[in-house]
């Protein structure tokens, strides 16, 4: 007899508060036995929290440990991310592009074409993955990660990162005139994907809390206009949720807990930090490379608002070379 199972899934965003550059909101999902777990501690072998661990583990935990801006830091960040997306494929191998990368959203959560054009930089992503760590050596810990997930009944079922480039950001903020409802459009709509694929099957969803906001059910009940929706507390460091909902396939429930340094205590939301980090990091590599092929020598940025606004100034030339509106480049909030 099969043991009974749960879903667990996290989201975070990496890039909101830059001037330069993509937003990126990350998601995973994973499949557990029921009852209290630690995947940290499930998955020890093969899985650490600890950057100084990674000549033989996975670092899962806040993407601004996983990541540092050095060699090691950027290796680090890209064999845990396409480590735990092959777990995806049943080929045993995950996104092997940034284009495959693009395409794990849901359909109305990848960018468009069109946006992706308006944004030129994007023509300089890398044209494979990896590109920064071995082919070989994120084979063989992938393969480590796969036993371990095998042998603790634990199963990688969702995960990858929605991207929003500066103008798409732009956009959007136009239309909500806050930056937190444009995040929550993102987060929402991504909360919407995991209810209806996993609400069956007794779903917690852990979010990184957005701001200092502890009050999120308005939210939730315009987003889940049909579900009863259950406040189970509203405090600064923690709000939960209860949506249910009868339809016709069955009862669906969903449990969303909001909390204050998430990727800390949820295992889902730090491989979801680590995913939108990747894909923003990506982005702001195409950048530089961009901007740096029309003018040599220019510094690159990682887009903040002190950096951001030197590189502005430093990259003239290759502005007035390229020609890219001003709203699709800099961001107005």
């Amino acid at each position: 007899m099969s043991q009974p199972r749960r879903v667990i899934a996290g989201i975070d965003e990496a890039g909101l508060g830059p001037l330069l550059g993509p937003m990126t909101v990350g998601w995973s999902a994973f499949r557990v036995p029921r009852g209290e777990l630690n995947l940290w501690d499930k998955l020890r072998d093969v899985v650490t929290q600890s950057p100084r661990e990674d000549s033989r583990h996975l670092v899962v935990a806040d993407s601004k440990r996983v990541f540092a801006r050095n060699a090691r830091g950027a290796r680090r960040l890209e064999l845990t991310v396409l480590a735990f997306l092959d777990q995806l494929a049943s080929t045993g191998s995950g996104p092997r592009t940034p284009g495959d990368l693009l395409t794990l959203p849901p359909p109305d959560l990848r960018l468009r074409q069109d946006a992706l054009a308006r944004h030129p930089w994007y023509a300089e992503l890398p044209q494979t993955l990896p590109h920064r760590v071995d082919k070989d050596v994120l084979s063989i810990l992938s393969a480590r990660l796969q036993r371990a997930l095998v042998g603790q009944n634990i199963e990688l079922t969702d995960g990858g990162y929605c991207m929003l480039p500066a103008g798409e950001l732009n956009a959007s903020w136009q239309d909500t005139g806050n930056k937190s409802l444009s995040q929550w459009r993102v987060s929402g709509a991504l909360l919407e994907h995991l209810w209806l694929a996993f609400g069956q099957e007794s779903l917690s969803v852990f979010v990184d809390r957005m701001g200092g906001r502890s009050h999120y059910g308005r939210w939730l009940a315009a987003q889940f206009p049909d579900a009863k929706l259950e406040v189970r507390e509203e405090r600064s460091r923690q709000s939960e949720y209860v949506l249910s909902q009868t339809t016709l396939e069955g009862q669906l429930r969903m449990r969303v807990v909001f909390a204050e340094r998430c990727e800390e205590r949820s295992f889902s939301v730090a491989l979801a930090s680590c995913f939108a980090k990747y894909g923003r990091e990506l982005g702001m590599l195409a950048f530089n490379r961009f901007f740096g092929g029309l003018q040599p020598g220019l510094k690159p940025t990682a887009g903040y608002t002190t950096d951001g606004r030197r590189w502005l100034k430093e990259a003239e030339p290759a502005l007035s070379l390229a020609g890219v509106p001003q709203g699709v480049l800099v961001r107005d909030r």
